[in-house]
């Protein structure tokens, strides 16, 4: 099974990045599948375009590479800040490129350094995943103050939400598991 970790922050200093490192690290410690990030950051993302992409060939050639990764994709864990109450236009820009993802199951994380952690982009996710024909993990990592609770190569600092990590991470692996196909 192959899956993906979006991390959805434009931001060149992005503290939402470090989580997607410890939870890379903690997804391969956890599990054989193929689990690797795809950072918005690296990629030439197309703004208002006309066409969607639903298959690779049919992708601009800068984006085959990309292409191939969504769509062999099982599974996603979306990672975002949470700007003006929603998740990053980057994260929404690359699903409108690739938006048919039925069935796969999608894990939300959201952070912010203040104490409401994303919870409203979370929120947004949930809907957005729908649309998408996605499965959204009931389980989600809700990260206030992610600045204090991660550190710069993507060390869990705060170990009382060492918890909270696993419990997502688990529980975003089963649902992974059940709908992968077989």
């Amino acid at each position: 099974m192959n899956i993906e970790i979006i991390s959805g922050s434009p931001r060149k200093d992005s503290v939402t990045h470090r989580i997607a490192l410890h939870l890379l690290k903690l997804a391969r410690q956890k599990t054989k599948h193929h689990i690797d990030i795809i950072d918005v950051r690296e990629w030439e993302l197309p703004l208002l375009q006309q066409e969607t992409i639903d298959d690779i060939e049919n992708a601009p050639v800068q984006l085959q590479p990309l292409a191939k990764r969504i769509f062999s994709a099982n599974a996603f864990i979306l990672i975002t800040p949470e700007y003006n109450g929603s998740y990053t236009s980057a994260l929404k820009t690359l699903f409108d490129l690739f938006p048919h993802q039925k069935r796969k199951a999608f894990g939300i994380v959201t952070a912010s350094t203040g104490s409401m952690g994303g919870m409203r982009a979370s929120q947004q996710l949930h809907l957005f995943i729908n649309a998408l024909l996605g499965i959204p993990s009931p389980f989600m990592l809700i990260t206030p103050f992610v600045d204090k609770k991660f550190g710069t190569g993507g060390e869990l600092l705060d170990p009382l939400f060492e918890k909270q990590v696993a419990t997502f991470m688990g529980e975003f692996l089963w649902l992974s598991e059940k709908l992968a196909p077989l």
